[in-house]
């Protein structure tokens, strides 16, 4: 069976102070901070010589990033075949909020859960953050 979702790669979270919060989570959890966020490294498990990331990223109490939904948080998970995925995700009805973006780290595109809850799927090029952005990644 081919995989579809192969792990989290990103929690993103609405509060009113940004940058305060991510002051906060530096200081007091050992966070490494930039404007983004904070990103995580793993381990792919089906190669784990391959590093995985995900970003953790505050936002605006006001942003319209997670629109449509209605909740304070977002998750993003990593895919394989984020193309193939989205036709399957079509052919059974699912909501698809937006087309499929391409940035240099990878694929996006956002759905909608039958609760309202947006989703980012992302299939990432891993590569892209060991090189430039793994300066600040949560590793030991």
């Amino acid at each position: 069976m081919k995989k579809k979702v192969t792990g989290i790669g990103g929690v993103f979270f609405k509060c009113r102070n940004p940058e305060k919060i991510k002051k906060w989570y530096e200081k007091n959890l050992g966070f490494r901070t930039d404007q983004y966020g904070a990103l995580f490294e793993s381990r792919k498990v089906s190669d784990p010589e391959k590093p995985a990331f995900l970003q953790w990223s505050t936002f605006s109490a006001d942003t319209e990033y997670l629109n449509p939904s209605k909740k304070e948080f977002m998750i993003n998970y990593r895919v394989e075949d984020l193309e193939g995925l989205v036709d399957e995700l079509k052919s059974n009805n699912v909501e698809i909020v937006d087309e499929i973006e391409v940035y240099e780290y990878g694929k996006f595109v956002h759905i909608m859960d039958p609760e309202g809850n947006k989703i980012e799927l992302w299939e990432p090029v891993d590569e892209v953050f060991e090189k430039g952005y793994g300066d600040n990644s949560m590793h030991d």
